[in-house]
């Protein structure tokens, strides 16, 4: 099947294969926006009444003579369209993070208008407002999960997201294309890629690279597209102009990659009197957002020490049976402002651990290569058979280490503190950066890659975090880490 015919004149477009003809043809008859939003906003009603329901029946199991108010189912109608209001729906761009953001911000402001309404016209007791409290929690916790849910499961559908150009099949758009197709949740769609050097023409990660920056025009009408992102950073200041001036009026929405390399999630915009500057915050060196973390690592982890400590005692006892000597070990890293702290483990390696590396890496050349690569191995011969494996699986050896975050040392999410021979594989000032915070019991590298992360990948995900701190991200990784302990993927 050929692409369809050119209505303006200009080069002649290179032909698509069948099936992309094909692919292209579905995308643009079933993507509607209206029915991603139903669907969003269904999704979200019904989590949210859900919530309601469940909150005031729980408070009447406290006190059954709370009275029925079948007003209180507003209250999702409300929060829906407080969610339409600020542009959740179809939420094209946003990440998991701002949704949750979003989500908690715009039901908060829901329930403390109710609260508000119900303190000023005293028509309901002081019971109701605890249902009303307790149906506020419920949809704070199950709202995000709801909505989080309903995308993973409508990402996949051929209808979910909108068609995508990208410009530029260099090395930026290659990563872009990965990226989106990553991250669905963002509602981006890579269709077509477009670049001037023939040699990029072809399939560039399953896209079909279908012509120059000229072809804009009838790429643009055949694959129904009206988002483009331009991913060629080195373009020179005045090609760039001329091309939007005319890709404008083609493109409803253009997003341009910056050459500056900002990865932060909470840059923004900022009109300089006709110039235009990107602003970033480095939260973490705020002492307020300071203080707000200690005190979520203080909670939390008196809390989950308080829990641990059966678990705690069941694996020192299966380690002792496995290999006589303590089941805890400490191990000296490296800390905020690069102070040395001891981190606290249960041991799942044999007490001559280092002996038997240097012997493993002397005998076989590509276990050389490995260890080099990720300072890991799969097949370590020092893991105890049996419990040594499960308990780093699981990541259950890293409990004691609540310990470490209640003294202040660490904190419940962080960049994870690395032995000296793995901190001297990256470049002083990655090091530098990481020294400004307290390392963490997981953080953003473990709950994306784990061990199949290289020490770039390691890099460039703990640099994120650190200049992307929020308390909505700390709760997106710690919910992360949860499904990273009970489906283990890539640890070992």
């Amino acid at each position: 099947m050929s692409a369809p015919a050119r209505q303006t004149p200009g080069p002649t477009p290179s032909p698509l294969h069948g099936w992309v003809a094909e692919a292209v043809a579905v995308r643009q008859s079933a993507y509607s926006p209206a029915y991603m939003t139903a669907t969003l906003a269904a999704a979200d009603f019904s989590v949210l009444t859900a919530s309601v329901v469940a909150g005031f029946a729980l408070w009447r199991r406290i006190n059954p003579a709370i009275p029925l108010q079948p007003e209180m189912l507003l209250l999702p109608l409300c929060c829906v369209g407080v969610f339409a209001a600020t542009s959740q729906y179809p939420g094209m761009g946003l990440t998991v993070v701002e949704h949750m953001r979003r989500i908690c911000r715009g039901v908060s402001t829901v329930y403390l208008l109710f609260l508000f309404a119900m303190f000023l016209t005293k028509g309901s007791s002081d019971n109701s407002r605890g249902a009303l409290l307790l149906a506020w929690a419920l949809s704070m916790a199950l709202a995000p999960c709801g909505r989080c849910a309903a995308i993973h499961v409508m990402a996949r559908r051929p209808w979910w997201g909108v068609t995508v150009l990208v410009i530029g099949a260099g090395s930026t758009g290659r990563a872009t294309v990965r990226d989106l197709k990553a991250n669905r949740i963002l509602g981006y769609r890579p269709v077509a890629l477009l670049d001037d050097d023939p040699r990029a023409h072809g399939i560039c990660d399953g896209v079909p690279v279908v012509g120059t920056l000229d072809d804009a025009a009838w790429v643009a009408r055949a694959f129904a597209i009206r988002y483009a992102i331009l991913a060629i950073p080195g373009i020179p200041r005045e090609r760039l102009a001329w091309h939007l001036r005319r890709w404008r009026r083609i493109f409803q929405r253009i997003l341009i990659i910056s050459e500056s390399g900002l990865t932060t999630q909470w840059t923004e915009p900022r009109d300089l009197g006709g110039m235009i500057g990107f602003e970033t915050q480095q939260k973490l060196l705020n002492p307020a957002a300071r203080r707000v973390k200690r005190a979520i690592d203080l909670a939390a982890a008196s809390l989950g020490l308080l829990a641990a400590v059966p678990v705690l005692g069941l694996c020192a006892l299966w380690i002792w049976k496995a290999s006589p000597g303590s089941p805890f070990y400490s191990q000296e890293r490296e800390g905020r402002d690069g102070t040395t702290l001891r981190i606290l483990k249960l041991r799942t390696m044999f007490p001559n651990a280092d002996e038997m590396l240097a012997s493993h890496l002397a005998r076989n050349p590509s276990a050389r290569e490995e260890w080099g690569r990720f300072c890991k191995l799969k097949g370590d011969p020092r893991i105890l058979p049996g419990v040594g494996h499960i308990l780093r699986k699981t990541s259950l050896d890293e409990l004691p280490q609540l310990w470490n975050v209640l003294k202040g040392e660490m904190s419940l999410v962080g960049p994870r503190p690395f032995p000296a021979y793995h901190n001297a594989r990256f470049d002083p000032e990655f090091l530098q950066l990481r020294t400004q915070v307290r390392p963490g019991m997981t953080g953003l590298w473990q709950v994306s890659a784990r061990s199949d992360g290289d020490l770039d990948v390691q890099q460039s995900l703990d640099s994120y975090y650190i200049r992307n701190w929020s308390p909505w991200l700390d709760i997106y990784i710690l919910a992360r880490t949860v499904r990273a302990v009970l489906a283990p993927r890539g640890s070992y």
